[in-house]
């Protein structure tokens, strides 16, 4: 249940239109609903503002499915992350309106947030095949409410091809940086710009790139101010920061 609801609720009761039982059967799955198997956060809107995500690596179809069906009942935005095509078949068995982000692995479920500011986030990935986490961390975003723009393979191997984009950095209110192998492209970003930087190294690379650990490495010892850093290929985790850092002191 987000403010809006809320609000649309109180002012039902003061206005008679609503007996105080029912409000009170309303509200009952405040603060959570226990499934048996996943106690589902229905008061994360109203603290955080934003709905309850649905994280679906290790979980079965069956309990996304009822997790999805539960949320319904209080957020008209639905978000399902790490989702597989199979994942995406059950879930649009549930809704038959949901949309799947297949390069970023995401499933929606209702509109995307309205946006509460005209500032931007730029996201920029070292190579393609990092594209899954810069994506799943621009729908992320742009699903908060928030202007995404994409600034894709210009990693250090090619450095050129990020200079000539350059405007584009300096244009951002927040740049989300996404990098396997090495890492190196959010130092150099950090070193060009004063904005505040996400870091998500990935597990793009082979060898002594230990599934993202050197990236990892690299990114939280990066010697340039301004730069955070988040867990390997936490597209999402990005996103939503970032979108946090953006909307600051717009209001709500």
């Amino acid at each position: 249940m987000d403010r809006e609801k809320v609000k649309e609720l109180l002012e039902n009761v003061k206005a008679g239109k609503i007996e105080i039982a029912e409000a009170l059967r309303i509200l009952k799955s405040l603060p959570y609903e226990d499934l048996g198997f996943a106690n589902i956060d229905t008061h994360r809107d109203l603290r955080k503002g934003f709905p309850e995500v649905v994280l679906c690596k290790g979980k079965t179809l069956e309990q996304i499915t009822k997790i999805v069906e539960r949320l319904l009942a209080g957020s008209e935005l639905i978000m399902a992350t790490k989702a597989s095509k199979e994942v995406y078949e059950a879930i649009r068995n549930v809704r038959a309106d949901a949309i799947y982000y297949e390069t970023a692995g995401i499933v929606q479920i209702g509109q995307r947030r309205e946006k509460k500011t005209k500032k931007t986030i730029l996201v920029v990935s070292a190579g393609t095949a990092d594209l899954p986490i810069a994506e799943e961390a621009a729908v992320t975003a742009e699903a908060m409410g928030n202007t995404v723009e994409r600034l894709y393979d210009v990693g250090v191997a090619g450095i050129h091809r990020f200079f000539d984009n350059k405007e584009k950095l300096f244009h951002a209110n927040v740049i989300i940086v996404v990098a396997g192998m090495e890492g190196a492209l959010a130092s150099i970003v950090g070193g060009l710009v004063d904005k505040p930087i996400v870091a998500v190294p990935t597990s793009v690379g082979y060898g002594a790139s230990f599934d993202g650990l050197a990236a990892l490495l690299t990114m939280l010892n990066c010697c340039a101010p301004g730069v955070v850093v988040v867990n390997i290929d936490n597209g999402f985790g990005a996103g939503y920061f970032a979108s946090v850092i953006n909307q600051m002191g717009e209001g709500k």
